[in-house]
């Protein structure tokens, strides 16, 4: 009994520089979850045309919560992109042809265990855009991996939780909004970045939450050996976010196109 008390001991000793920097948060290593009273957070308004919103987060609508559902088999609370780990996040989004962008701000979804619901933990958010996807070609035209572009982080007013835990307070789950400043034209653009806190637990992406799916995109997540894999938890899963800018009217573009034939 006693040597294998100690092969345990040893595991456990061994194995704990291992789960320091984690490439995902699941149900396995996520920790207890702590009640509190829910208090209501700020409603999420950019100000601004969203020009392009890559998926849902609140499960089910209308909630205050972005629920893992267990019971589909699915255990990831969110994924790691801490800067301190070398881990990045990316997801692609696509301007029709015909189109052209001018790109104020984009919404990153994100949460530490542990956090307040104010002030933010977040410090910072490095993001890069590439011009298609970074494990198959795609190289940075915007941005760069040492530029912090966070300007404010509030909460959303939701928390991500399980199906069995809904009233889970852990995890709120902030909007990190950072400032781009850029015009792109039609195309398939791949957003990477990477996330820095205050606290010790992640930064946590959660993955694009509807109720009773379990595939919800092709997000990518490189790891700290610089190694691009697909986002899965239990199958492929993408990342919410928002951006927001101008589009230009189709109404101006064509009377200027007007105003031009007429001196020609």
């Amino acid at each position: 009994m006693r040597k294998l008390l100690v092969a345990v001991l040893a595991v456990l000793v061994f194995a704990t520089p291992c789960l320091a920097n984690p490439r995902s948060e699941t149900i396995y290593n996520g920790g207890e979850s702590t009640y509190f009273p829910a208090v209501p957070g700020p409603v999420f308004d950019g100000g601004r045309e969203v020009l392009y919103d890559n998926g849902p987060l609140e499960s089910p609508p209308g909630s205050g919560l972005s629920t893992l559902d267990t019971t589909l088999g699915m255990s990831t609370f969110g994924f790691g992109h801490h800067t301190s780990a070398g881990y990045w996040i990316a997801d692609e989004f696509v301007i029709p042809a015909g189109e052209t962008w001018e790109i104020h701000d984009i919404f990153f979804f994100a949460y530490q265990t542990g956090s307040p619901t104010s002030p933010s933990p977040f410090t910072a958010v490095y993001l890069e855009i590439y011009s298609g996807p970074p494990n198959a070609g795609g190289y940075p035209i915007w941005g760069a991996a040492g530029m912090n572009v966070l300007t404010s982080s509030v909460w959303t007013g939701l928390y991500r939780v399980t199906d069995y835990d809904p009233g889970g307070t852990m995890r709120p789950i902030m909007a990190n909004r950072c400032t781009i400043g850029t015009t792109l034209s039609a195309g398939e653009y791949w957003l990477v970045w990477q996330s820095d806190g205050s606290l010790s637990s992640g930064p946590w992406a959660p993955p694009i939450t509807i109720p009773g799916v379990t595939t919800t995109g092709n997000g990518l997540q490189m790891d700290s050996a610089g190694a691009w894999n697909p986002v899965i938890d239990l199958e492929p899963q993408g990342f919410p976010f928002i951006i927001e800018g101008v589009l230009p009217s189709p109404v101006e573009a064509t009377t200027w196109a007007a105003v031009k034939a007429m001196f020609q």
